[in-house]
């Protein structure tokens, strides 16, 4: 059966959309989306030139981290994939095993705060900046295997300091909910 070219069309613009409002998504996530098979969007995707999503991650995470002037790249928590200084930003993170409680699948709150506190930092265009204050919210767990994914958004300038919000969810539950106070230092 041949396939209508209309719908292919629209597929591929479908399969852009989806892509760029979650450039984590997998393909197999992309196939129960469209409703086609895994290999449908592989020959999709490479007939679009999207790169399969490790390639995503990887060619993201490199620009973002051109752009990072707060912290070195080692003291990100987790993958940091995108960058606007003094704007917003998004990192994810993999649990594994070793994060979580022990004899549990629950992953240990100080992982969650951790990458919110780092990219929280992150986002901010200067040298050195330290966390001044933070109030935050619990909102759910998550469990090893989980991907977090935190965004960062910057708020207004107070006083020589900063406001920024940090939401961390897993999948489409938000986990974690995070106002921090930052403080550029001179």
């Amino acid at each position: 059966m041949l396939k209508n070219k209309p719908d292919k069309k629209l597929r591929h613009d479908e399969l852009a959309k989806i892509i760029e409002a979650d450039p984590m998504i997998t393909d197999n996530e992309l196939a129960s989306r469209l409703n086609v098979s895994v290999s449908t969007v592989r020959l999709d995707r490479a007939a679009m030139g999207v790169p399969e999503l490790r390639e995503r991650i990887k060619t993201m995470a490199e620009h973002a981290l051109s752009k990072l002037q707060s912290l070195n790249a080692g003291e990100v928590i987790g993958e940091l994939l995108e960058l606007e200084p003094d704007k917003w930003a998004l990192s994810v993170l993999r649990t594994v095993r070793e994060m979580a409680f022990r004899f549990t699948d629950i992953v240990s709150d100080n992982y969650i705060y951790s990458q919110a506190s780092s990219i929280a930092v992150a986002v901010i265009k200067a040298a050195s900046v330290i966390i001044d204050s933070m109030r935050g919210e619990y909102k759910g767990h998550a469990k090893v295997g989980d991907v977090l994914i935190a965004r960062a958004k910057v708020g207004v300038n107070h006083e020589g300091k900063k406001i920024v919000s940090v939401r961390t969810r897993v999948g489409d539950k938000e986990i974690f909910v995070g106002r921090f106070i930052v403080e550029v230092l001179e």
